[in-house]
């Protein structure tokens, strides 16, 4: 069976929630496919489907035909090593079979190459890669292949700029002419009488009803030819309907008001609000242009003994690339040689430079603060960490979140029902009200406020406006949300469930106290080193943290001989002429070793949680070292935050009974659940999910651990939030993966999701509070088709600009 594949198709077109199911429900019908989501605010399409029944040809067709397009770039390329017309054929047959490549032209006599493809699939750098394995050069004369897409968008808003002005220049004569002469101030020309000046509005009009406007009869038709109804269908009914009524009294073949101007205002006003929409909605990607800012453009590699600088997708792993004070890493690797600091906030959130020597790591895209570095690289292109993040947030901006099912099940009956209530409302007020005169006009105007004041747009962008930005803001925090459902359950946690090693703890035991028994003629320092010496041949957690120690402060130790390990015990050698054993009470008893000296010393390490290592040097008990797993910092400031926010803070453990709840006693959380094997730990998750039997209510559980070891209780939690770390953010288990580690990014997750969820709660209540005031009105005749366009376009603008507020929210 061929596993499923997917694909994300950049839309353009897309003006309403109406839109999204119809390009939704079109995509479905292509054969292999399993499943489609399309975000009205990211104007993306996500298709899954079977590869080997439906190809992206398919897919693009099905969107043409559905009425939108697909947004394409365009790579112009010098090609080098072209011989023959049959290099070129070969060339251009080749690049043509690449999924992602729409079209392929190579010119052999100016060896150029165009070819169009879609930037989500496929990018320039790696079209000039798959040329070079063909076996020729390239030269790139286009732009950054980063900026294709947003450059597809800047040219659909200069388009909308350019029908705006149009609009505005015909409409702006013809209201203010239709106003001198209903308010009286042109009393010559009143009633209409001059056929000029009917003709002169007629001729005002025309260009803004099918030029200004004709993207609306158009989407109509393609909506209504899909058996769908769109906002598209509503400004047509609506505009037309003043047009057309209006167009036999140019014609002087009836007598009464005209509402050319009605119209071409209706038509322009909207005009401006989808204008001032679509520049607000690039706004809302405003993240992931910023990450994709970050990126150097070259990298100073070596190659054949040589130092060389080459762009930064000719990068290949294993290079040796070297870095100097003040300049951004390029890809990511491992350090070789040099000492410096390295600012990693673009990737943590956190502004402390974070040393590097030697052996570390470095992520692409950071800055290089204060020391030369060489190191290997070992992921480029799309494998690096802040490729990672960016497709991770681009997947997230462009999933649904559960709370816009709502709004989506609305849109899809929305416009067939506004269309009825029209038709009503016109036969309500030309058959049941009061006649009056003009009774088919008033009648005729009611009906086409209602169809305008209709805007499913508002509901549409509600939702995935506000995720876009709260998921590209915490991204900009270090906080990742793989999809927009777990942005929103994030915020309706109750209980957070901490792991505490390496989460609450470090993770890596440290030696804290030394302890030597009196007149025993040892240092501290002495003690350690002998100790030390005879770990040197341990594997042993315990033994590598007494290593540790030893090496940090200096010591020189010796080489151990006769190197002995007893499970369960300890281990002894010889060191330096003396016989040493390092364990715990058993070991020492089981020599009949005397700890006497030391057993209060022994007693109060324990009681403190720490795992006490006696030192016995030539067969008598000398000291005591005690190790234990160090709280991390800002575990405290973290449970606090949590606490403030009211919520109820648990630590989970393998540890025994003593040692969790010393911890636990330390950090201040309200419950320990100690000694807990790892495949049980999904089974408390799911206990403390279960209906309390006082409230009734369920527990919303966010389990916080390593996304390893943890990975059953982060599946089993309603949110999983991963301990990442750049570097392995693409491993990270859970749908939240908090990137620098550092524990009090939980509160600020949660506290952007409740922000994120307040966002769309708010934008949902305007946009059915809206129609719901407003649809009525307009069907009462107290709203005019002129305040109902105005009405409606500032409605969508409302919604995009108040999610943009989350842009500066502070987690």
């Amino acid at each position: 069976m061929t596993p499923p594949k997917q694909l994300t198709l950049p839309i353009t077109g897309m003006y309403c929630a109406n839109c999204v199911s119809t390009i939704e429900r079109n995509l479905k019908k292509v054969a292999g496919v399993e499943q489609a989501s399309v975000n009205l605010s990211s104007e993306r399409a996500v298709v899954q489907f079977d590869p080997s029944q439906a190809g992206l040809d398919d897919l693009i067709g099905r969107v043409v035909k559905a009425g939108y397009n697909v947004a394409t770039g365009e790579a112009d390329l010098i090609i080098k090593r072209l011989a023959d017309s049959n290099d070129a054929r070969r060339l251009e047959s080749g690049l043509s079979e690449i999924e992602g490549v729409l079209s392929a032209n190579i010119s052999l006599t100016t060896e150029r190459a165009r070819v169009r493809y879609v930037p989500t699939v496929i990018s320039q750098a790696e079209i000039r890669a798959a040329i070079s394995k063909m076996g020729f050069e390239t030269v790139e004369l286009g732009g950054d292949a980063v900026d294709v897409e947003a450059q597809a968008r800047e040219d659909e808003i200069r388009h909308q700029a350019r029908l705006l002005t149009v609009g505005i220049v015909f409409t702006l004569p013809l209201f203010a002419l239709s106003m001198a002469i209903d308010l009286g101030l042109l009393p010559a020309l009143a009633a209409h009488e001059a056929s000029w000046v009917r003709y002169l509005m007629w001729f005002l009009a025309t260009p803004v009803q099918f030029y200004v406007g004709w993207q609306y009869y158009e989407g109509a038709f393609k909506a209504l030819r899909n058996r769908s109804a769109n906002m598209d269908v509503l400004i047509a009914m609506g505009s037309s309907t003043a047009y057309f009524y209006s167009v036999p009294g140019a014609l002087g073949l009836i007598h009464g008001h005209l509402y050319f101007e009605t119209a071409a205002v209706i038509i322009t006003l909207i005009r401006l609000g989808k204008y001032l929409e679509a520049r607000a909605k690039g706004r809302t990607s405003g993240a992931i242009k910023k990450l994709m800012g970050l990126r150097a453009r070259t990298a100073r590699v070596e190659r054949g003994g040589a130092e060389m600088e080459v762009s930064i997708d000719d990068v290949h792993v294993g290079d040796i690339v070297s870095v100097r004070p003040g300049e951004k890493i390029p890809v990511d690797g491992v350090v070789m040689s040099g000492n410096s600091s390295v600012d990693e906030s673009m990737l943590t959130g956190e502004s402390m430079p974070v040393e590097k020597t030697p052996g570390q790591n470095v992520v692409g895209a950071t800055l290089n603060k204060t020391g030369l570095l060489k190191f290997e690289a070992t992921k480029v292109g799309k494998e690096t960490a802040l490729a990672q993040i960016i497709r991770l947030v681009e997947d997230a901006q462009g999933s649904k979140a559960p709370i816009q099912r709502l709004a989506d099940t609305v849109s899809s009956v929305f416009v067939p029902a506004v269309i009825l209530l029209a038709l009503l409302t016109f036969a309500g007020w030309y058959f049941i009200a009061p006649p009056v005169d003009e009774q088919l006009t008033r009648a005729l105007i009611n009906m086409v406020a209602v169809l305008v004041i209709a805007c499913p747009c508002a509901m549409g962008l509600a939702t995935p406006t506000a995720v876009m930005v709260g998921t590209g803001r915490g991204a900009e925090a270090g906080i990742l949300f793989r999809t927009g459902e777990a942005l929103e359950r994030a915020g309706r946690v109750t209980t957070v469930l901490l792991d505490k090693t390496g989460t609450v703890t470090r993770g890596q035991p440290v030696v804290t106290d030394i302890v030597s028994s009196d007149g025993a003629g040892y240092s501290d320092n002495e003690l350690l080193r002998l100790a030390a010496s005879v770990e040197r041949g341990s594997e042993h957690t315990l033994g590598e943290a007494i290593w540790a120690e030893a090496t940090t402060r200096g010591l020189q130790l010796s080489e151990p001989t006769s190197f002995r390990a007893q499970p369960g015990l300890g281990v002894s050698a010889q060191v330096s002429d003396h016989s040493v054993a390092v364990g715990n009470r058993r070991m020492m008893e089981a020599n009949d070793w005397s700890v006497d000296g030391l057993l209060p010393a022994l007693e109060r390490l324990e009681s403190q949680a720490k795992t006490a290592m006696l030192v016995a040097i030539d067969g008598r008990v000398r000291g005591v070292l005690a190790v234990a797993d160090t709280l991390k910092e800002g575990s405290v400031e973290a449970i606090q935050e949590l606490h403030r926010l009211g919520l109820r803070v648990g630590m989970i453990t393998g540890d025994n009974e003593r040692v969790g709840k010393s911890i636990g006693e330390l950090v201040g959380v309200d419950f320990v659940l100690a000694e807990v094997l790892p495949d049980g730990k999904a089974a408390e998750v799911k206990r403390l999910q279960a209906p309390n039997p006082e409230t009734g209510r369920i527990g919303i559980v966010a389990m916080v651990g390593d996304g390893v070891n943890d990975a059953p209780a982060l599946a089993q939690a309603d949110v999983g939030i991963a301990i990442g770390t750049g570097t392995d953010v693409a491993m990270a288990a859970a749908p939240v993966t908090l990137i620098s580690g550092d524990v009090r990014g939980v509160a600020k997750a949660i506290r952007l999701s409740r922000r994120t969820l307040r966002t769309i709660r708010q934008n949902l209540f305007w946009a059915f509070f809206y129609n719901v005031v407003l649809i009525p009105a307009a069907a009462l005749g107290f709203l005019s088709p002129v305040l109902a366009a105005a009405a409606m376009a500032s409605s969508s603008v409302f919604v995009v600009s108040n999610s943009l507020r989350l842009r500066h929210a502070l987690v």
